[in-house]
């Protein structure tokens, strides 16, 4: 088998703005870059290194370097540094190229080795270390193939794309060859990401120099990488914005949108709102950077349109998806259901058989009715609660959705809702009749929920059994009493908390049963089906009204919920995503002390989330996604558990906001500036209207 022909090529100038001739300066009598050419040779699968340089003054220096060292030496544009890079190595036609530059002194041979391989094996266009950052700045390496930067040479015509080598093909790539270019990316088993071992400034120099005269000059990134961090000598510049001037440049030319934000654009013409969903809406997480839309999702993985590939520690769907995106025996049986017809002028056996099973589940009721959404449940549940109880005022406690006799509440008060899940929701369009038929009370305060009941004629009580704390002093207890000796219907909203902590709804724990309870989220794993389970004396009552609409009766949702129940049953799902969600809940409390953050943490484990006490809250949170977004993961302060999520990628997590907690830090208590580390606006709290 032939060996492939690869050349090292390393980019060096002499000039730069914030350290000038800094690959010129020495150590114990070597320059810099005199250092960094002897450790490319030592790479013992490139045939050849040249280095790629400029006619600037004083670049004498760099070819003199070049020539004692035995390599290869192209002059070319300052400014077009793609074309000087192709120029470097068009009359070698090599088979694949390497793309490192000068200010890396310490650059690792083996690292180098370990990405050609990679390259090699893959069989792709660009392999890095770089798509997603794992290794410490200063070892970044990236590998392609002779066809791909040829490519980018002709096609590339963006400033940013031509004064940086790779950004057309890595703007125009992914790993499954719907781009342009295919990629691979290789990670360290451990973030080092927040070290550097480059040289952009004099205090990075002073570290290398340390490094130098400790270590000697021969040693692996990751000898080096511990060296710093068992002697804290990363404190010398680790303040540093990793990739400055490149990100400047992106900015510069507005390309750090991707495909989605550009869809997303025009979404915001087409959709009011942009999304269908607030809680989707970008602006919820990284506004003007959010990747917004996605190609596939599978396991606990999603991938943008631009073929990236996320590891989604965030709201997983918004909580619907606890067995995984894409679980295979629930996809299954919906496929199935593709094959043999959803829809019929018949109805669909399976929502006899999941009434049955949901009756199991719940011995108490007898009745079910389905829905397809959340909303809906909700809505159904209130016709059917004010219908047995004969009056029509109701109070509730928690978030029920965004139907007319839930917000009618914000008429009693400006933002009477503000303190159940979404500040903010205005009342525009809900009929102002509606004013004083919804009454919101706090969770665990009977007296305000008793004041409410005997100053009103409350038909129904309406409340999430659980969400960011739980009963105290017997509240549920004392709230199922109440409804009974005043003949109100009790409604638990099990939609979000359902079968996250129980095989049902999490009232089981408190031996507290309702009239009506809800499912929805969770039951279908991704599916959309909602049930409304209750008492039969309170149930019938839906034949005295009307309650009907075509599309409950697909067969896909009640489908996809009877396999959904019976694998989270055989697995136990419910036990995995508790478990995990504690994980995640002691880690950020952890974290938090290492680095003297204040934090509150809250939800049920499975639903867990936090934020910062601090003034700075938000811009941490906008922080924290724009980090870690780099680092390959969809994160907020929140993590919606699901039995995907091993304790593999939980570890990588952790490794990577650790680096991201370190900057918060120095925010918090040593005066630097968050405002000036975020690369666009900071994030919604709430509801929002867009411009």
């Amino acid at each position: 088998m032939v060996k492939p022909k690869i050349i090292i090529v390393t980019q060096a100038r002499v000039n730069s703005t914030r350290f000038p001739q800094k690959i010129l300066k020495e150590i114990n009598g070597e320059t810099l870059l005199s250092i960094h050419l002897d450790r490319l040779k030592n790479s013992k699968i490139a045939q050849g290194v040249i280095v790629a340089t400029t006619h600037e003054d004083k670049v004498e220096e760099i070819i003199k370097i070049a020539v004692a060292a035995g390599v290869g030496v192209y002059q070319g544009s300052t400014e077009d540094v793609l074309d000087r890079f192709y120029q470097s190595v068009k009359d070698e036609l090599p088979d694949y190229v390497v793309r490192v530059t000068s200010d890396c002194p310490l650059i690792d041979p083996q690292l180098i080795d370990e990405v050609i391989t990679l390259m090699i094996d893959s069989k792709v266009d660009y392999v890095a270390n770089v798509i997603v950052e794992s290794f410490p700045d200063g070892q970044d390496v990236e590998v392609f193939s002779f066809h791909a930067l040829q490519t980018a040479w002709n096609k590339a015509v963006l400033t940013s794309d031509r004064e940086h080598v790779t950004s057309f093909i890595r703007n125009n790539s992914n790993d499954n060859g719907q781009q342009l270019f295919t990629s691979k990316n290789l990670l360290s088993s451990k973030d080092y990401s927040s070290l550097r071992m480059t040289v952009d400034e004099p205090r990075d120099f002073t570290l290398i120099e340390k490094l130098v005269k400790d270590l000697g000059k021969t040693k692996t990134w990751i000898e080096y990488g511990n060296y710093i961090i068992e002697n804290g000598l990363n404190d010398i510049n680790d303040n540093i914005i990793r990739n400055e001037g490149y990100l400047k440049s992106l900015k510069a030319n507005k390309m750090n949108n991707g495909t989605g934000q550009k869809l997303y654009e025009k979404a915001k013409t087409l959709i009011p709102g942009g999304t269908m969903l607030l809680s989707k809406r970008p602006e919820m997480f990284l506004p003007d950077n959010w990747p917004s839309y996605y190609s596939k999702a599978q396991g606990c993985k999603v991938w943008d349109l631009d073929g990236k590939e996320y590891i989604d520690m965030s709201i997983m769907g918004i909580g619907t998806n606890t067995l995984g995106y894409g679980n295979e025996e629930i996809d299954s049986v919906v496929m199935n259901v593709v094959r043999t017809g959803n829809m019929s002028t018949f109805n669909c056996p399976e929502e006899v058989y999941l009434a049955e099973k949901l009756v199991d589940l719940n011995p108490w009721a007898s009745m079910v009715r389905f829905a397809r959404t959340g909303g809906e449940a909700n809505s159904i549940a209130i016709r059917i609660a004010r219908a047995a109880s004969g009056r029509d005022k109701v109070a509730i406690c928690g978030y029920h959705g965004w139907h007319d006799w839930y917000l009618s509440a914000n008429h009693n008060d400006s933002d009477s809702l503000s303190g159940h899940l979404i500040p903010g929701l205005d009342p525009t369009g809900v009929p102002k009749n509606l004013k004083d038929t919804v009454f919101p009370f706090q969770y665990n305060n009977f007296e305000e929920l008793l004041h409410i009941v005997e100053n009103n004629e409350i038909g129904v009580i309406k409340m999430e059994v659980v969400r960011n704390f739980g009963p105290e002093n017997n509240f549920l207890q004392k709230v199922r009493d109440l409804a009974t000796s005043r003949g109100i219907v009790l409604v638990f909203d099990e939609c979000t908390s359902g079968f996250r902590e129980t095989f049902g709804g999490i009232y089981q724990k408190f031996g507290v049963e309702p009239d009506i309870a809800m499912y929805g989220k969770t039951i279908g794993n991704g599916y959309a089906l909602t049930a409304v389970v209750g008492r039969r004396e309170v149930m019938e009552a839906a034949q005295k009204t009307f309650i009907s609409s075509t599309f409950w009766t697909e067969r896909i949702g009640p489908a996809a919920a009877l396999k959904t129940l019976e694998v989270m049953e055989k697995m136990r799902s419910w036990e995995i995503i508790t478990a995990q969600g504690k994980k995640m809940q002691d880690g950020w409390k952890q974290l938090a002390d290492e680095h003297r953050l204040a934090i509150s943490v809250s939800g049920i484990p499975a639903l867990s989330t936090y934020s910062f006490n601090s003034s700075s809250a938000l811009e941490y949170k906008t922080f924290i996604t724009q980090e870690m977004l780099k680092k390959g993961f969809l994160a907020s302060t929140n993590c919606y558990a699901c039995t995907e999520h091993t304790d593999e990628y939980i570890d990588q997590y952790f490794n990577s906001l650790d680096g991201v907690y370190k900057v918060i830090a120095e925010c918090e208590h040593e005066g630097r500036d968050i405002t000036n580390l975020l690369e666009g606006p900071v994030c919604h709290s709430g509801f929002k209207r867009l411009n």
